[in-house]
């Protein structure tokens, strides 16, 4: 059982860690460091595409150990433990910006580069769907990112119970 143990906590941290390293080290700093924000997005957008498959296989480890390691333990599953329902809203947030939001950015930064000047787009409209889709793009992050936490202190109360 310590094996399962194991594997979910290590699900967990590389999922958590990370989201928390993409959005408060890795995006800014690629942002302040390139020489522009169109290389910024590139590399942004390759690693956000490898960090929602991270999470997308984080996700099911979690789950499939979680199942198992509670069958042994209890002789039951317990798919709709509160954990288990975070993780899954966790996957399917995952799912929305892997195969939702984040194409929807390539395609208006697409259009957005093919205008020409940057620096007349402030006002524009295409860029205020890029900054919206951003936004969306931001929050479903962050609420990934609450719901880790809450998964992992759940886990380490369960843990912490099941000595």
């Amino acid at each position: 059982m310590w094996f399962l143990k194991f594997l979910m906590l290590l699900a967990l941290i590389v999922w958590i860690g990370g989201i928390i390293f993409f959005a408060f080290v890795e995006a800014p700093t690629l942002f302040s460091v390139l020489p522009s924000t169109r290389m910024a997005g590139d590399v942004v957008s390759v690693s956000l595409t490898r960090l929602h498959w991270m999470g997308l296989i984080s996700g099911v480890v979690f789950l499939i150990c979680s199942l198992v390691y509670n069958w042994q333990k209890y002789v039951q599953a317990r798919p709709f433990m509160a954990s288990h329902v975070f993780v899954v809203l966790m996957l399917a947030f995952t799912m929305v910006s892997q195969f939702g939001i984040t194409p929807r950015m390539r395609e208006i930064r697409a259009r957005i580069e093919s205008m020409g000047n940057p620096s007349t787009l402030w006002d524009n409209k295409v860029f205020t769907e890029f900054s919206r889709e951003h936004q969306l793009s931001t929050w479903t992050e962050g609420t990934i990112l609450i719901l880790g936490i809450g998964v992992a202190g759940l886990t380490a109360r369960r843990f912490g119970s099941s000595n």
